[in-house]
């Protein structure tokens, strides 16, 4: 099937138990922000200029894990700042996972071969003789594929510094989520680093070869070659990723603040109109059958312009550093002591587009997933057939790989090592090994 099926039933189960206890609003998906620290600046993130002032805070480990239990959704993505840099990630997981949470770590994956090799060490000194060969011979994979170093290696058999240290290890209940808008030079491009793209494919390349699940997450701008996209998902599926996500990008205000001040841009040229969007994502129907993109067919019918959905960001609520964000993970007109206090004390009806009329001017051009997911999988503007429609997509044979994945392609040179600060063109690089 499509989507593995524990993940699917777990999901299900919880919405239609909520559903049965006649609940209107609940959270399916928890965007957990413990710091909005970073070691990027990606061009279009307005984190860095709405937490300017506190990029060095971050919330506690049990803030983090009673949120959780607080709006009890069955899904977390742990996101932020980059994840990965928050000193308590490995606790955080662990206690998600005790929670029986799903958890996705939306990381850009600077960090993310570091965290596995801690992994190794621990589990290879903790491990009995059988599992033991088993991981020698992963590692020994990881040196002929480059993956490793040979000091990585030896770092690894020495076992961890502090065993008393949680690790992520692969589980089928967690997600490496890993940020990538599109192949080599227009990633680096907009992530304004150059050797970003090629650390993110050698962490998932590490990531699979011992066992965990691996997604990632792109954002469509006005400037994105869609066909570029379409050879970098043929790649992926060919690297044995297990699904995607993808989002329109729209001029939410904190990003256009960055742009404008930060980068001297205007956003009208770097961000969506919803017709534009529409524009776009004309062969999204087509991708949904040759690639494992995780969403419903009824969002990506919306994204295409077939249907008109309205905005359910309840379900989808951000908690970070300030607290509940509302009203979405986009917007920010207040922050709440509880999900309780966002729900009850948000006018959601002053926000959305109902009937193509944006109820507040923020909202006019998003189509974005945080806020129009929801609505397509709790079937809040259900149609004829929609139910054996999503059933069939859930349920139906995971697509294959494509087998058009190309390094060459997905290799296609470097950016000025600046990115859109510059503005300068980028030069081609010598093809990755």
């Amino acid at each position: 099937m499509r989507f593995p099926l524990a993940l699917t039933t777990k999901i299900a189960a919880y919405m239609i138990a909520q559903k049965l206890r006649g609940t209107k609003k609940f959270a399916t998906v928890l965007q957990l922000e413990p710091l909005h620290t970073c070691n990027l600046t990606c061009t279009g993130c307005g984190r860095i200029r709405e937490y300017s002032t506190s990029l060095k805070d971050m919330m506690a480990l049990e803030d983090c894990l009673t949120a959780a239990q607080e709006c009890n959704a069955p899904m977390i993505s742990i996101c932020g700042g980059e994840p990965l840099i928050y000193p308590h990630i490995e606790a955080l997981v662990k206690g998600l996972l005790e929670q029986k949470r799903i958890v996705y770590i939306c990381t850009n994956a600077m960090f993310m071969r570091k965290k596995m090799r801690e992994w190794l060490a621990k589990e290879l000194r903790n491990v009995d003789r059988g599992l033991r060969k088993e991981l020698e011979e992963k590692i020994d994979i990881l040196l002929v594929k480059g993956l490793i170093s040979e000091k990585d290696a030896t770092e690894i058999r020495k076992g961890p510094k502090d065993p008393a240290k949680p690790t992520i290890g692969p589980t089928r209940w967690m997600y490496w989520n890993v940020h990538l808008d599109s192949l080599e030079r227009t990633h680096d491009l907009i992530v304004e680093r150059e050797g970003v793209f090629k650390e993110c494919i050698l962490a998932i390349k590490m990531a699979k070869v011992l066992g965990y699940q691996v997604a990632t997450n792109t954002t469509i701008y006005k400037e994105t070659d869609m066909q570029e996209v379409e050879q970098m998902f043929d790649y992926l599926s060919d690297l044995g990723v297990d699904g995607h996500t993808i989002s329109p990008g729209y001029e939410y205000d904190a990003a256009k603040k960055d742009m404008i001040k930060r980068l001297n841009l205007q956003p009208e040229n770097f961000f969506l109109t919803r017709a534009m969007t529409i524009k776009k994502f004309q062969k999204i129907e087509e991708w949904m059958q040759r690639y494992t993109l995780l969403g419903t067919p009824v969002y990506f019918e919306f994204l295409a312009g077939k249907r008109d959905l309205t905005c359910s960001a309840w379900a989808i609520p951000t908690r970070n550093i300030r607290g509940w964000k509302g009203p979405c993970y986009l917007m920010t007109d207040a922050h709440y002591s509880s999900y309780a206090e966002l729900l009850g004390k948000t006018q959601w009806d002053r926000y959305g587009v109902v009937n193509g009329v944006a109820r507040d001017s923020r909202c006019e051009n998003c189509m974005v997933h945080c806020g129009y997911e929801p609505t397509a999988t709790l079937g809040l503007q259900a149609q004829r057939g929609d139910t054996w429609k999503t059933i069939k997509f859930n349920f139906g044979p995971k697509p294959k790989p494509t087998g058009l994945g190309s390094e060459v392609l997905a290799f296609n040179g470097v950016t000025s090592g600046n990115g859109h600060l510059t503005g300068k063109r980028a030069e081609p690089s010598a093809q990755a090994s």
